[in-house]
């Protein structure tokens, strides 16, 4: 293998449960938080850039942080730094005072979702170049998987042991899988294969046509995302009666068929091809996060955020696997920083836009954006993919 790690069943359940791990610290509180910072007093505004500050942090930190992973030639660093920041992130949520601790709590949640590319490349690297699909499929069904364990436990440990309960037991799996690190072996990138740091290493792969495409329909998807389960969704669901374990019945909703779809997404992308799949996933994506909007009901609620999850679940791996079709091995990191950089304005702009628009015209107006924003990248996606198999036919004429 190009990076020298030993790739063994072993090593790969051991990254898988590390993974897991890391992605239930970050999202153990996700359901809560709206409902808990409305429970401190703050606006749907201040809500919207607390939630918004997890994304603009990545965009900032992401891409640097794939470039220096390159050109250190290294991985594991970076996911110590990840888990790190994860625990820490948690618990400053629970410090009595004023939003300034909430927000954060955010902005180093923030930095431990940056470190995400380390994973992402060191996870690819224990396959042959051509099974990055597979890889990124599996990688995919671990973050759902570890998105789902803390979800669910999120609002029956707030409901049944107050709200820093969900807080403090992020702390502990993110701790819990720190031992998980020294196990995972890593045979670092000798120093005359590393790239060096430099303008032409950016230059180069920013250019890759298929990478920026991705990482603009990933701003989208990712607006969709954060303004609606990983935003103002939960919110919705409290007007609507829903609490403890109904809450956590919702987040099963979106949750299940998106862990699902990421496994079974290369078989249908074979039968219908990744464009035209992109194309009537976003389109039903955007669907059912406007028909949120008119959810009389929690049954309603929980049928719109099940048709969401299948078709972000189906989105997502294809989006991770076209961001790093086109990258040399050298330069994953640095693409793959490029783009979660780049998806980080949808996870920052969406819930940060929608936050204000609440504020002015009402919760489900932000569910509005979020549908924009999905049919956006359906239109997208059907110029893209004329243009994609435009490009095969005269490459096999």
């Amino acid at each position: 293998m190009a990076t020298g790690i030993r790739s063994t069943p072993r090593q790969r359940a051991l990254f898988g449960v590390m993974t897991v791990l890391y992605w239930t610290s970050m999202y153990m509180y996700v359901p809560i938080l709206s409902p808990y910072l409305s429970s401190l007093g703050l606006s749907l505004g201040i809500t919207g850039i607390v939630l918004g500050s997890y994304g603009f942090v990545q965009m900032l930190v992401r891409f640097p942080i794939g470039l220096w992973s390159d050109t250190l030639g290294r991985r594991k660093p970076f996911i110590v730094l990840g888990l790190a920041a994860g625990a820490v992130s948690c618990l400053l949520f629970i410090i009595p005072g004023g939003f300034g601790w909430p927000l954060a709590g955010r902005i180093v949640a923030g930095v431990c979702a940056s470190t995400w590319v380390a994973f992402t490349i060191m996870y690819a690297s224990m396959f042959e170049p051509g099974e990055s699909s597979a890889a990124m499929g599996q990688i995919s069904a671990m973050t759902v998987t570890g998105q789902l364990t803390g979800m669910a436990l999120s609002a029956p440990l707030a409901d049944s042991l107050g709200w820093s309960a969900p807080f403090i037991t992020g702390t502990c799996a993110a701790l819990l899988a720190l031992p998980f690190v020294w196990y995972i072996r890593e045979q670092p990138v000798s120093a005359d294969q590393r790239p060096p740091m430099s303008l032409a290493l950016l230059g180069g792969v920013m250019q890759q046509p298929t990478l920026v495409r991705a990482s603009v329909l990933s701003i989208l998807v990712h607006s969709m995302l954060f303004i609606s389960m990983f935003g103002f969704t939960p919110l919705k669901a409290k007007e609507l009666g829903a609490d403890g374990w109904l809450l956590t019945a919702i987040v099963f909703a979106f949750m299940i068929p998106h862990a699902l779809a990421s496994l079974i997404m290369r078989k249908i992308s074979a039968k219908f091809g990744e464009w035209r799949l992109l194309q009537i996933a976003f389109l039903f994506g955007a669907a059912a996060t406007v028909m949120i909007s008119f959810s009389p009901s929690l049954g309603w609620l929980a049928a719109t955020q099940a048709v969401n999850g299948f078709m972000q679940g189906l989105i997502l791996p294809m989006l991770l696997s076209l961001a790093i079709r086109d990258a040399q091995i050298r330069e994953r990191a640095t693409a793959m920083g490029f783009y979660q950089a780049v998806y980080s304005i949808g996870m920052f702009a969406g819930p940060f836009i929608a936050g204000w628009m609440n504020d002015e015209w009402g919760i489900d107006s932000g569910f509005w954006l979020g549908g924009c924003s999905g049919a956006a990248a359906a239109i997208l996606a059907v110029v893209w993919g004329r243009t994609s198999r435009n490009k095969q036919q005269q490459l096999h004429r």
